[in-house]
């Protein structure tokens, strides 16, 4: 990151000064944040953050007696060895409005991402894609809440071009709050669905929720937004923004067709854009993933990209771990890897995957977190699309495993199998599982099923 004064961090975040000699100190500069105490060093600012098993403060003195240059707090406390301490009244709102002053330091395109399913999926895609033509910082893993996107912004330097920066929420006023830091020229709404509908109580509060982002959208500012969701369409015509809408089924923007599955690794299409027709092979299998390429697509197109550049950048896209990475085992399994979190809309997808195998499908299906008073019904839609899918064997793992069984039964399968836990299905589950099977594990990252996954390489 670019240096930062102890005066420009006061300022930003009306910090006061804690230091022997606070005029001395002001000049002092920064050039790394943190909120982790074991990263701090000479030239970090370290934020003590407070969660639900510990509170930063509890690391202040550590920081001090290891010559971390300068330190957040809430609490008057004396400096010491030279430290310098910011006086604030909330570390965590202290580090958004840091952030938002940091951002303001580069006039370059800002991208703004969020979805109900698949965002960080789109991100990557979208930096793939806007990489091609500029020197492009972008969210890492799922740094996309009111630490991770501060975060992100912070790692911004000279050089850089274009930010794509992934917001995610669980509450209503989060992507509000995010969007107010970032403020956006670009905002893709990627789909909505009913990840969080636990918090947010309908699909329409998730709707209003992820529409936040467009709060604080910089002037002249494009929403893309995704033609096929029922739920977005009903902002046609609301939004005070040029809409860039892309799709499938919806061919009135960006939209796709003659889609064509390539076995399990890749989807093959044709892009229709206002800048001409070209076929894309997306390096993910889906219909799913055709829909991130055309949202990529219109961020390209909107940054000026061509359509060589765009095509270049979805077809050298590559995925993050444990997001459908398709394993081929030395024993004769092939591993569908989608266990980093699981919702309806998202485990159906997988399922629609799954479906393209040959030989046995077997699908491993955990937990779905997040989902309220609609967790009994969602998960037995699940155990039913399973059975509509044609899947072969059918091992459910977790809570609300019995009426995801449940649901497939009453569909006619009668491979089903219920797991508590992982172990239990380690123990009794494995030896269900047949050479040249193809197997889809997915769940909500609270489960760790990425366990069973390592498990499986080691099946003999």
């Amino acid at each position: 990151m670019k240096k930062l004064t102890i005066a420009e961090i006061a300022k930003a975040t009306n910090a006061k000064i804690l230091a022997n000699d606070a005029k001395k100190a002001e000049k002092i500069t920064i050039s790394h944040i943190t909120q982790d105490s074991r990263e701090a060093k000479a030239d970090s600012l370290f934020v003590p953050l407070k969660g639900e098993n510990t509170d930063g403060h509890r690391f202040i003195a550590d920081c001090m007696q290891k010559g971390v240059t300068a330190c957040f707090t809430e609490q008057e406390i004396k400096p010491q060895n030279d430290c310098v301490l910011l006086l604030v009244e909330q570390a965590g709102t202290a580090l958004l409005a840091l952030a938002k002053y940091y951002r303001d330091q580069f006039d370059i395109p800002f991208v703004g991402i969020t979805g109900s399913v698949g965002k960080t999926t789109t991100k990557d895609m979208v930096a793939s894609v806007v990489s091609q033509k500029y020197h492009t910082l972008w969210t890492q893993g799922n740094y996309n809440n009111e630490i991770g996107v501060p975060l992100t912004l912070f790692g911004l330097e000279e050089e850089h071009q274009a930010a794509i920066i992934e917001m995610g929420m669980n509450h209503f006023g989060e992507i509000h709050r995010l969007a107010e830091v970032v403020r956006p020229h670009i905002g893709l709404i990627s789909n909505v669905g009913v990840a969080h509908i636990e918090y947010l109580g309908s699909r329409e509060g998730i709707l209003k929720a992820k529409c936040e982002m467009f709060d604080f959208m910089q002037q002249n500012g494009v929403a893309v937004l995704n033609g096929d969701n029922d739920m977005l369409v009903t902002l046609k015509g609301k939004l005070p923004f040029d809409v860039q809408w892309f799709g499938i089924e919806n061919q009135s923007g960006i939209y796709a067709d003659n889609i064509q599955t390539l076995g399990l690794e890749q989807t093959k299409c044709t892009m229709h854009t206002p800048k001409g027709v070209i076929d894309v092979v997306v390096p993910l299998p889906g219909s799913h993933m055709v829909l991130n390429a055309l949202s990529a697509a219109a961020v390209g197109l909107a940054l000026g990209l061509t359509l060589e550049e765009i095509k270049k950048g979805i077809e050298t896209f590559v995925p993050t771990k444990n997001r459908m990475a398709v394993m081929h085992m030395e024993n004769g399994f092939t591993l569908l890897n989608d266990v980093y979190n699981s919702n309806p809309v998202s485990a159906k997808a997988s399922l629609d995957i799954l479906q393209n195998a040959t030989g046995r499908k077997v699908a491993i299906l955990g937990f779905m977190g997040e989902l309220g008073d609609f967790a009994q019904q969602m998960h037995k839609e699940v155990g039913a699309y399973a059975a509509q899918k044609q899947t072969d064997v059918l091992c459910c793992i977790g809570k609300f495993c019995e009426h995801m069984a449940e649901g497939a039964k009453e569909n006619g399968m009668t491979a089903v199998y219920c797991f508590d836990t992982q172990e239990m299905f380690w123990e009794k589950g494995l030896s269900l599982l047949q050479k040249g099977d193809t197997v889809l594990l997915k769940a909500s990252r609270s489960m760790g099923l990425e366990k069973t996954v390592e498990k499986l390489q080691g099946v003999k």
